[in-house]
């Protein structure tokens, strides 16, 4: 039996982490560069996530056409927490928390609907509008001022928004294995890759990393890596994905009100309306019923 309200709860923990995952990037950004932060992190809930599966008491195999998806998932995922990484370091931890969480549904519809996958329906192309509306309400589209709008790490935010659509359809392709194990081979790939590719270890400057950098690394790395992944994918299996859905609502919040909190920046009344506007978008692209559950334990 699933203790509903325990899951709820954690899932709710679970999205506060992966929205405070952005204050936690923006400290990182003062102290190693993206891909250090990358090598680390993923390192990290690689390994932490070994006694989880263990425990779960999933096989650790993996067939090579999943391996396969893993390989192209992990390069995706690279570059995601690239420009993640740099929107965050020369923007802002709110902005880049609310524009590109609540982007990625709406690209992620996008992108499938050009690939023939999803139809649009004109209640589809009104949601679509709308969440284009909400991005541009979050940019202050009104100014017209293209120096203010255009800036790099607007672009950033977008690139990274684009890049984890294209993650999540790549790893929907995969259905042989756990979601979970997915997710650990794609830690281990990515760390993999990362030190082939970019890192030099012995160039990381681990003597001058002091509390603060490991507190948050150790809060991205297993608050919203280990800890939420692992919620949320045992929220859809015990749970499903309709009731879970809903949830994901809260990280554009959560990093709004955590950026204020813990990094001072100033709550954007505009960045708040636009982010109502595009979840509203999401809520209607997805089908997403946040009420049905509750009038049903109601009656």
């Amino acid at each position: 039996m699933v203790n509903k309200n325990l899951f709820f709860f954690l899932l709710f923990l679970a999205m506060v982490a992966w929205g405070g995952s952005w204050v936690n990037v923006k400290v990182l950004g003062h102290y190693v560069s993206a891909y250090e932060m990358i090598f680390l992190r993923f390192g990290i809930t690689a390994i932490t996530m070994v006694p989880i599966i263990v425990w779960l008491k999933h096989s650790f195999k993996i067939d090579l056409k999943s391996f396969g998806l893993v390989v192209l998932v992990a390069l995706a995922l690279i570059f995601y927490n690239k420009y993640y990484y740099l929107g965050t370091k020369f923007g802002t931890a709110s902005l880049g928390g609310a524009m590109v969480t609540t982007m990625i549904p709406i690209l992620t519809f996008v992108l499938l609907a050009l690939m023939g996958v999803k139809k649009v329906s004109s209640k589809d192309l009104f949601a679509l509008g709308l969440g284009a509306i909400g991005v541009l309400t979050m940019l202050h589209i009104w100014t017209f001022d293209l120096a203010h709008i255009l800036v790099i790490q607007n672009l950033y935010f977008f690139l990274a928004a684009i890049l984890w659509a294209i993650l999540t359809i790549i790893s929907s392709k995969s259905t042989k294995i756990s979601p979970i194990v997915f997710t650990f081979y794609m830690y281990i790939v990515t760390v993999a890759l990362d030190w082939i590719l970019f890192v030099d270890v012995s160039a990381i400057p681990f003597s001058s990393l002091d509390g603060i950098f490991w507190i948050n690394t150790l809060l991205i790395s297993l608050a919203a890596s280990t800890f939420s992944n692992t919620i949320y994918f045992l929220g859809i299996e015990k749970l499903g994905a309709a009731e879970v859905s809903s949830f994901v609502f809260l990280v554009p919040f959560s990093a709004i009100g955590l950026s204020a909190l813990f990094l001072d920046e100033k709550v954007d009344f505009f960045i708040i309306i636009g982010t109502i506007l595009t979840l509203f978008a999401v809520k209607m692209l997805n089908n997403i019923t946040i009420l049905k559950r509750r009038r049903k334990n109601a009656e």
